[in-house]
């Protein structure tokens, strides 16, 4: 199993903003083989941001892999820059394999 997370750095006040975002994505990842879960996953509020993480489980890295190169993944993708003011940064991206 792959995990695939993105961390997201979201200006203070942004926090609801963010969440309708992706309250309101039209997602196929159900539709994308290998692919498990998906949660947003919100951290703690620091002194200019709150953290959050997307958090996807794939059957094998494979398979997350074969979706980033898919017109699915460009078509989910395609209006990030829309809500930069949103952000602190760019989202940090970490991906695991699952040892246990």
């Amino acid at each position: 199993m792959y995990i695939a997370m993105n961390r997201f750095k979201i200006t203070l006040g942004q926090e609801g903003a963010f969440e309708d975002i992706w309250r309101s994505r039209n997602s196929k990842l159900s539709d994308v083989p290998g692919f498990k879960t998906f949660n947003l996953i919100r951290g703690d509020t620091k002194d200019n941001f709150t953290l959050y993480a997307s958090h996807t489980t794939w059957n094998s890295k494979d398979d997350f892999i074969t979706w980033t190169k898919s017109d699915s993944f460009r078509e989910a993708h395609k209006n990030a820059g829309v809500h930069s003011t949103i952000y602190k940064g760019h989202p940090v991206f970490e991906g695991f394999e699952v040892v246990i």
